[in-house]
């Protein structure tokens, strides 16, 4: 069975390259957000297995939103992505619930399948 995805981050033509690899490699996007309040609204309506969360968005950081989705029965599995580098969030990547975490540039369906195994 595909996992299914909700992805989030606010720059649209992301979203989509984003999709198309995800679906390339057999998983299945349910949903999109731009921003941290539409993602939490959307995880609480698609329940996706997962959510891969851009960190910086608007309206609410993706480190808060991956607090938010961990705190709900049945939180989904949250990967951060950012077009920075992991020494840009070290410090929070060290305290959050979220998985793992994807530079924007190495992003892949089969990257996701790693931090995913």
């Amino acid at each position: 069975m595909a996992w299914t995805v909700l992805i989030v981050d606010d720059h649209a033509g992301f979203r989509a390259s984003a999709r198309a690899l995800l679906e390339a490699d057999g998983f299945h996007v349910v949903g999109e957000a731009d921003d941290g309040p539409s993602a939490l609204e959307q995880a609480r309506r698609l329940h996706p297995q997962v959510v891969l969360l851009d960190v910086q968005l608007p309206g609410m950081d993706g480190f808060a939103v991956a607090d938010e989705l961990a705190a709900q029965s049945s939180a989904p599995t949250v990967v951060l992505i950012s077009s920075r580098g992991r020494g840009t969030f070290r410090g929070r990547l060290a305290t959050t619930s979220a998985r793992g975490f994807i530079t924007k540039a190495e992003f892949s369906g089969e990257c996701l399948s790693q931090v995913l195994s």
